[in-house]
């Protein structure tokens, strides 16, 4: 039976890259399971739209693995992406329509507060990294 899932990454994963690979495993295993999954980016959370920090946690796994890539991928194909530009703007200093974030501006819903509260408020089970 499908639930709606409902995932936030707040936390700043250069603080604990490893709690960053569960939470981003979990989204994609929530994917595979058949849920119906939003992803929320806030806060230093956004920093796992950076291509070149996801390269960082690539390492995490072994030298020359992809496998947070992929599940990036994963979650970027088959979930809905809600994100703060203002988040953005403070942790990784884009600007909305510039193309620096591993998913293009069109895949994601930009929202601040009021969309966190009407994800929360609409979802099932809630994890937040």
């Amino acid at each position: 039976m499908s639930k709606k899932y409902f995932i936030k990454f707040v936390s700043e994963p250069k603080n604990d890259p490893l709690k960053s690979i569960v939470g981003i495993a979990c989204t994609a295993q929530s994917i595979a399971d058949g849920h119906d999954v939003s992803v929320f980016f806030a806060a230093a959370g956004t920093r796992l739209l950076d291509p070149e920090y996801i390269d960082e946690l690539n390492q995490e796994m072994g030298q020359d693995s992809k496998f947070v890539t992929e599940m990036m991928e994963k979650i970027s194909d088959n979930a809905t992406l809600y994100c703060s530009w203002a988040s953005v703007k403070s942790t990784l200093g884009h600007s909305e329509g510039d193309g620096a974030l591993i998913v293009s501006d069109d895949n994601i819903t930009w929202s601040g507060p009021p969309g966190v509260i009407e994800l929360s408020s609409a979802s099932e089970i809630q994890l937040v990294y």
